[in-house]
């Protein structure tokens, strides 16, 4: 390994063209101005230092085969940085501006990273360049807060970063996101965290949350919380979906539909206004449904939704799985699925019980039930 130390200088600054070939390490125990090439297609460039941070910059950015950060203090970016393979994050956090998405750890096609843990992650932003699928191992302080996207081809590039900050007041973007202002009245958003996120084509991202997280206060069950977004247009709080959640309380993920990321400018978790829990819950009898066009139980016909101007349903399988969703529902349901990645969604669902809310908003009233599905 060739070894680059402080002891000497307070930081190399490179000009020219810089290569490493073969199997070839580098390590660099100081700060690192690259105003020159430095490409390499193979070897390992190295960052480490027990007891300072470290400072990489330049007008170049760099763009390395295998990198290492064992940086106790952390080590700031000031410019991108291309990871083509891999990215070991040893010891300390990879800080990155947080008011410049284009300052990035960027991982490249078939970059991967390891290491991540609530100590060592990028503080900051991370990016991803011609994937369809990525987890940005984000955060902030001493929380791994990831965020997954699943986007529906692959995607030239998309950056995410992690907030700890109330969206009523992001004191780093200087910018409010009212929670007040948005497209339903029942509709509840986390005052606690938000992301940033970055991307031009459809996607699903999945949102994590742990016990700071306080998702129960968006909800009684885990079924209310909802993946939501500040919408660039409108300037308004829009549910962005719930097409899977797993975990409980305190830790856990929720998956959204699809929406594209560049539509809005900060996501979060949502869930059910307070006001919901004062709705006058109502016990329905059980549906059962042979949807074979015989006229006969085909759809899920609710008792009383005529009378409902504002309403919404969601069905979930006996896994707590949500597999149909609608806004102002009117017997529509036949036992097809219109949730994305629902297993044999074409087919239609499979035989079994099936939990069904139905929520009368104008009636401020939840009804609520089972249903044998038959197919």
């Amino acid at each position: 390994m060739v070894i680059f130390n402080s002891w000497a200088q307070d930081a190399l600054h490179n000009y020219g063209d810089f290569k490493i070939h073969g199997n070839t390490a580098v390590g660099f125990h100081l700060d690192v101005i690259n105003d020159g090439p430095m490409d390499q297609d193979s070897g390992l460039v190295g960052f480490y230092s027990t007891d300072q941070m470290l400072n990489l910059s330049g007008q170049v950015a760099p763009d390395v085969f295998d990198a290492e950060f064992q940086t106790n203090q952390g080590i700031f970016l000031d410019t991108e940085v291309k990871v083509k393979n891999n990215a070991n994050i040893i010891s300390g956090n990879i800080y990155t501006p947080r008011t410049r998405s284009d300052v990035q750890l960027n991982f490249m096609i078939d970059a991967f990273y390891t290491g991540e843990t609530n100590q060592n992650k990028v503080d900051g932003y991370a990016a991803m360049t011609n994937k369809e699928q990525f987890t940005f191992p984000v955060g902030s302080r001493d929380r791994l807060r990831p965020l997954t996207i699943q986007s529906a081809a692959i995607n030239p590039i998309s950056r995410c970063s992690y907030f700890f900050e109330d969206p009523n007041n992001s004191i780093t973007l200087g910018k409010s996101f009212d929670i007040n202002n948005k497209v339903s009245e029942y509709l509840a958003i986390s005052t606690f965290e938000f992301w940033t996120l970055e991307g031009s084509l459809p996607s699903k991202v999945t949102l994590s949350w742990d016990e700071l997280s306080n998702v129960s206060a968006l909800g009684d069950y885990l079924s209310d919380l909802k993946v939501v977004g500040w919408d660039k247009e409108s300037l308004q709080w829009v549910n962005l979906g719930n097409t899977g959640v797993q975990g409980d309380m305190y830790y856990g993920t929720v998956t959204s539909d699809f929406f594209i990321p560049d539509q809005y400018e900060v996501i979060t978790i949502g869930g059910n206004d307070d006001r919901l829990e004062t709705f006058e819950t109502i016990q329905l009898d059980n549906y059962y449904l042979t949807p074979n066009a015989d006229g006969t139980n085909d759809n899920l016909e609710v008792e009383g939704i005529e009378r409902s101007s504002r309403n919404s349903i969601q069905i979930f399988n006996r896994y707590g799985q949500l597999v149909y969703s609608k806004e102002n529902y009117r017997d529509e349901f036949t036992g097809q699925s219109n949730v994305n990645n629902v297993y044999e969604r074409p087919k239609g669902l499979e035989s079994g019980i099936y939990f069904y809310i139905c929520t009368f908003h104008d009636l401020q009233q939840k009804h609520q039930g089972y249903l044998y599905l038959a197919n």
